[in-house]
């Protein structure tokens, strides 16, 4: 029975490192769940610059290829063709310059996590505890004592067996 005890002890270490783990470790659920938000993020990031460089890599194929669109350009910068006039209106506001929304810096959290180390020496100390809360129960019980002088029985002479008579 005494084995039992004392493996109980290494079952609640264990118990105790497992469950810490699972909870506020490095390997926890709560970090599970944290870098499968962030791959969410920068998946959607990821998606929103691809239609970015679609749209950008159209415009381009246009303003080399399309010679409407070359001329279209060259007016908002203020190019003119041969043969047309230019009139300068004043007062009005200048032509906005279109600018592309690039995304977001997304930079990489590191999730809230509580160290191995940390877990181990917590289950150690866990079974450090039971482990002196049975020798004390041991002890209080009289299963050992400190006294070293124990008197031991010794048989002197011829020893007598009571056995049973056929």
């Amino acid at each position: 029975m005494k084995f039992a005890k004392y493996l109980f002890v290494l079952l609640i270490g264990t118990f105790v490192y497992v469950g810490l783990s699972l909870t506020v470790g490095q390997n926890s659920i709560s970090c599970y769940k944290a870098m499968e938000e962030q791959k969410r993020i920068v998946s959607k990031q990821k998606s929103d610059l691809q239609n970015i460089n679609t749209e950008l890599t159209l415009e381009l194929t246009a303003l080399k290829k399309d010679k409407a669109i070359i001329a279209a350009y060259a007016r908002k910068l203020d190019y003119v063709a041969e043969g047309e006039k230019l009139i300068k209106v004043t007062g009005l506001k200048p032509a906005n310059n279109t600018l592309y929304e690039t995304g977001s810096v997304v930079r990489h959290e590191e999730p809230d996590y509580v160290s191995e180390k940390l877990c181990k020496m917590a289950a150690l100390c866990a079974s450090l505890f039971v482990l002196i809360i049975f020798l004390f129960a041991d002890f209080r019980a009289g299963n050992f004592s400190s006294n070293s002088n124990r008197k031991q029985t010794v048989v002197k002479g011829i020893p007598i067996y009571d056995v049973q008579q056929i």
